[in-house]
């Protein structure tokens, strides 16, 4: 009765998570399965960044709660975000479910799991659930274990025991995420985070770069460094040297591992972009030429009203003098529509911006009020249709964006990193330096190497292409 299945919600981070509690399950001898049917207990890490994503988790929680009615010792739990900022109050709505556990807790979960069981083991109903949300200090610290399938099941080929019988086999994995540093102190007026993230946190720059060092050992060859502010990393922490702030010299250590071949980092803010930060795409071979640089708003106004403390002209600056580092650039971004007092007069000025930065990726959100958040009390708050309205016209133009640029990569060769089998059974998969994902036919044996694709065909999303390597099988 030890079979856990975690399913997650949400960003990046909240991946990294839940692979750190399901490490440290699995040192505890509890069995992680991928199959959420064969489940003894079920975890939910989930996300509060907008309440449509609360309401997911929540039904999802209220669903499964159903299992105990077949196995009396089956057990629910909910993690992460939405643990955090609701606390105990999700037991009016979900009073089945038997664990809740905060941002800076994820460790103490085999600890509770324990407890848990062992009632059940001498007979005892699960009378309460448990439930912590408090704050510990150096919590960042004990997020840094990883499951890697090359570490158990050998090189690539060698069935994993519960899938072997379908034929499913485990291979390496050539790209992880590393956490350096947790919570936010920007409070942003539609932002969450600082509630249920915290202050911020950065971890040790020595562990880090460990840690890093030890995912090279065992076959990871690129790493994205996480945060919730990334570019803020260690600034209480560690001098700035000759100019360089702490983020670019952890950069500058991780590019220095031999067994690591790139690197990536999210999220930042406009704000750490900074010339050190700048000139880094210049000089650090292994930094991508790829930046996640959230805008919000076009709008002067609307990013005074959300408190973000950049002009539109300071982050166009930011964006140039990026491309003139690097004119093969490319940009993803994050976009509210719909912010409260937003009036078409502001959505024209994003609408602008927007086209002008010629991002190839974005994420464009329509404002979900967030309880406790300055804007949730704003004035002006605007209907479903406008904000709809508004959303389908930035992801118009991003789809032309994506079009034009991978109609310009036709006929080129790019650098892939072979990842793996794509999930259509297609052949193969791997990305770009720039992030665009890659399909071609190739050999397992490639798995984890760096190789040149010749771009024969692209859709939206995606590219299509044949290996160039001479004399190698597909």
């Amino acid at each position: 009765m030890n079979r856990v299945y975690i399913k997650t919600y949400g960003c990046q981070m909240n991946e990294r998570d839940s692979e750190a509690v399901a490490a440290l399950l699995r040192a505890r001898g509890y069995r992680i399965v991928q199959d959420e049917a064969a489940c003894d207990v079920l975890l939910l890490n989930t996300c509060s960044v907008r309440d449509a994503a609360e309401q997911k988790a929540i039904g999802k929680a209220a669903s499964v709660a159903q299992q105990r009615k077949r196995n009396p010792r089956f057990i629910l739990g909910i993690l992460g975000c939405m643990a955090q900022n609701r606390g105990a109050a999700l037991l009016d709505t979900l009073p089945d479910v038997d664990l809740i556990v905060g941002t800076q807790k994820f460790h103490q979960v085999p600890d509770y799991l324990d407890n848990l069981r062992a009632a059940q083991a001498a007979g005892a109903p699960l009378a309460s659930s448990i439930v912590d949300i408090a704050e510990e200090a150096g919590s960042q610290n004990k997020i840094k274990d990883h499951i890697l399938p090359q570490d158990d099941f050998g090189r690539a080929g060698t069935p994993l025991p519960a899938a072997a019988a379908s034929g499913v086999a485990a291979l390496p994995m050539v790209t992880a995420f590393v956490s350096i540093q947790q919570g936010c102190n920007m409070d942003c007026a539609f932002c969450i985070v600082p509630k249920t993230r915290g202050d911020e946190r950065s971890r040790p720059m020595d562990e880090i770069v460990r840690e890093c060092e030890e995912l090279a050992d065992r076959g990871v060859r690129e790493v994205t460094l996480l945060g919730q502010i990334v570019t803020s990393y260690g600034r209480r922490d560690y001098a700035h040297t000759d100019g360089i702030t702490p983020f670019v010299q952890l950069l500058e250590r991780v590019n220095a591992i031999p067994g690591i071949k790139r690197i990536r980092f999210t999220s930042p803010h406009p704000r750490g972009f900074k010339e050190d930060l700048i000139q880094a795409y210049g000089r650090l071979e292994k930094l991508c030429e790829y930046v996640h640089l959230p805008l919000q708003s076009g709008s002067d106004r609307i990013l005074k009203a959300m408190n973000r403390p950049y002009s539109r002209d300071r982050y166009r600056q930011i964006v140039d003098d990026l491309r003139r580092v690097r004119p093969d650039m490319y940009f993803s971004t994050d976009i509210i529509v719909g912010f409260p007092g937003e009036t078409e007069e502001d959505f024209a000025q994003t609408r602008e911006l927007f086209e002008a930065c010629n991002y190839d990726m974005a994420y464009i959100f329509k404002y979900s009020i967030r309880t406790g958040t300055p804007a949730a009390t704003m004035a002006a708050q605007a209907s479903d249709e406008v904000k709809e309205a508004r959303n389908q016209v930035l992801l118009a133009l991003l789809a032309a964006n994506s079009d034009r640029r991978n109609a310009t990569l036709l006929g080129t060769t790019q650098e892939v990193l072979v990842e793996g089998p794509d999930k259509k059974g297609l052949g193969y998969m791997g990305r770009t330096r720039g992030n665009r994902i890659v399909h071609f036919a190739a050999n397992e044996r490639l798995i984890g190497e760096l190789v040149p694709v010749r771009i024969e065909r692209a859709s939206t999303a995606v590219l299509y292409g044949q290996l160039a390597l001479a004399g190698v099988a597909h």
